[in-house]
């Protein structure tokens, strides 16, 4: 299959080097020409506008866009809206809101475009070798892609979960736990690292990933941070938020539903950025190692108290 991808960051990059790996026909754009031709030498076909994309690919276009959630979204569409047709499929993989996924599904149904609002998941590592994708959206387009999303997904690691926002809805509260249990890695390691032991705590992680309750990918990386630096020195404690910890409150809230644990997480992360005494945790410094193990986030500015 011949796909067109917009945006070469760092999950755009892995993923089309994914696509590729598993014999797929990948046309890449991105804003910085510079990244375009970087991929080319790994076998995509460059574009340098999307008018080139778009005129590359098969008679069914099938555009994939990976950029930042918000306004990059709404104008990569609004850019593409002019130059496809009659059943060609828009693929939303970052992390976009899913009320605006709905959006985006009415306004281009209206114009017999498809519309695919597809969560994406396992980091860096995962975008680059098996996967893990949640989809939603029209269904003939999902059927028309699965044989790509299965290439390059995990075994059972992709489900398509009906109507438009579904994906992003279920990647959203993804994100939400996923903010949680990081919360309590945190925590639980800082509780640790302020005892009268002297615990090895990558021995303490690398014992916890086999075969322990709490076993999952999380432990696995908090073991390489301690492996690289056992005082997590390089980091400052200020975490960042991406979004969906904020709207899985959001829309909790609307639901009627209480959560306090992922509540709890993302005030604990606003309070880490700013300049207040003992902001700065230690718990702090394991969650962004956490953020940077599995997607590279940078550290966040710290933010003044007000």
């Amino acid at each position: 299959m011949k796909i067109g991808l917009i945006g070469l960051g760092r999950m755009g990059d892995a993923l089309s080097q994914n696509m590729i790996g598993n014999g797929h026909k990948v046309v890449a754009y991105d804003k910085s020409s510079e990244m375009v031709d970087k991929i080319k030498k790994i076998g995509a076909m460059p574009a340098y506008s999307l008018d080139e994309l778009v005129n590359n690919l098969d008679d069914r276009k099938v555009v994939w866009i990976m950029v930042p959630a918000g306004e990059a979204v709404d104008e990569n569409i609004n850019a593409l809206v002019p130059l496809l047709g009659k059943g060609d499929i828009i693929i939303d993989g970052g992390n976009s809101f899913y009320k605006d996924s709905i959006r985006h599904a009415e306004e281009l149904n209206k114009k017999n475009i498809q519309f695919l609002d597809i969560g994406t998941s396992g980091g860096i590592r995962g975008a680059r070798n098996n996967g893990n994708f949640m989809i939603g959206g029209n269904k003939s387009a999902f059927e028309h892609i699965e044989p790509i999303i299965k290439d390059i997904s995990q075994d059972n690691g992709y489900g398509y979960f009906g109507k438009a926002g579904s994906g992003h809805f279920v990647k959203m509260v993804h994100n939400g736990i996923e903010y949680g249990m990081m919360q309590a890695i945190g925590e639980g390691m800082e509780v640790i690292e302020k005892s009268k032991f002297d615990v090895d705590k990558e021995k303490l992680c690398r014992v916890w990933a086999n075969g322990s309750v709490i076993r999952s990918w999380l432990i696995e990386l908090v073991e390489e941070a301690y492996k690289r630096d056992k005082k997590l020195s390089k980091y400052s404690g200020r975490v960042g938020l991406s979004g969906e910890g904020e709207w899985t409150v959001l829309t909790a809230k609307e639901l009627g539903v209480s959560v306090p644990v992922i509540e709890g997480s993302v005030k604990a992360r606003l309070k880490s950025m700013k300049k207040l005494p003992g902001a700065k945790k230690y718990q702090g410094k394991v969650v962004q190692a956490l953020r940077f193990g599995f997607g590279g986030h940078a550290q966040p500015k710290e933010k003044n108290n007000d």
